[in-house]
């Protein structure tokens, strides 16, 4: 029995231990919190809200309707998806920092944050490099289409467009997990890149895998992206007037989904590496650019833009018309 109560005894220090070891950290980009807190949490709350809707209901019309078991439809599917789950990685948080007296996130739920959010923005960039190449094939080579996309070609690029990003961002992440916290105000409302100013030592190793991470995850794919652009403007231009109007029904929604989402990724990329201290109302505004605009962005582009998707919603809410 003494025994035991010893064995209890520790294990209870060791817990007491971790729970006062656990570093904290405040974010603070938010503005005038304190004062705006419920409207804050009511807009942030509607737009969560709306997200998980839009989104879902067009992943299920693709999931239902066995005339949209295409390529194009289940990348479409997939980059939907991801808004999802990068929209519940950040936005649970946030609407209890709006409610909580302070606002504070330990070192590891950071950190976690942290990879899910780079994880899942590389993630989008890779399906969209392969909604490109879905198009570039359609209509550049249309004849060699049901060969090149086939259902098992699909399934890899699609693990690879999940799995490759989470790879990438995991290495970064369990470096910067042992390393000495030297600062404990973070300039946002969420853990992004301006975490590594956080550190006492900048690892140089860190800044160059970061650079060739961002090579490969960002600068290669829209290269990739603006390159079978060009080469279905150029098919188009020859083509007859059907394929000019299919071209620009298909690639123009995944175009306008591009250059928002590489606008909003540029600012994030730029800002830490700029040094330049931005007023904070300037941050918390384009950080909410990131979390509510192109959630958003993506199911009101493809179900407005895309006729298939467009029709089947008709069918959904207006079924007495």
């Amino acid at each position: 029995m003494y025994t035991v109560n010893i064995i209890c005894l520790v294990l209870y220090k060791l817990l007491m231990a971790g729970e006062y070891n656990v570093t904290y950290i405040t974010l603070d980009g938010h503005v005038e919190v304190q004062r705006y807190r419920y409207l804050y949490f009511v807009i942030m709350f509607t737009a969560y809200v709306l997200i998980i809707c839009s989104n879902s209901t067009i992943v299920c019309i693709i999931v239902l309707h066995r005339n949209l078991h295409e390529p194009m439809y289940m990348f479409i599917a997939n980059l939907l998806i991801n808004s999802v789950l990068f929209s519940s990685a950040i936005y649970p948080k946030l609407l209890i920092d709006f409610l909580s007296e302070k606002q504070i996130i330990s070192h590891s739920a950071c950190l976690f944050q942290w990879f899910i959010y780079y994880a899942l923005c590389c993630s989008e960039f890779f399906l969209l490099v392969v909604m490109a190449y879905d198009r570039y094939v359609s209509i550049c080579k249309p004849l060699q289409y049901p060969n090149i996309m086939r259902k098992r070609t699909v399934k890899m690029f699609l693990i690879l467009a999940w799995l490759l990003p989470a790879c990438q961002v995991s290495l970064p992440m369990i470096v910067s997990a042992n390393k000495k916290l030297c600062h404990f105000n973070l300039k946002g409302i969420i853990c992004n890149s301006t975490v590594q100013k956080l550190y006492c030592v900048t690892s140089r190793l860190l800044n160059i895998y970061g650079l060739a991470a961002l090579v490969t995850a960002v600068i290669c794919p829209v290269l990739f992206i603006l390159f079978t652009y060009i080469r279905i403007v150029i098919v188009c231009y020859r083509s007859s007037q059907e394929v000019r109007r299919k071209a620009a029904q298909t690639c123009l929604p995944h175009l306008l989904v591009l250059i928002n989402f590489s606008c909003l990724s540029a600012y994030d990329v730029l800002l830490p590496r700029l040094g330049t201290d931005f007023p904070k109302t300037v941050r918390l505004i384009m950080s909410l650019q990131i979390l509510l605009f192109h959630p958003l962005f993506n199911p009101i582009i493809y179900g407005l833009k895309m006729k298939e998707i467009n029709k089947q919603l008709k069918r959904l809410f207006c079924k007495r018309v």
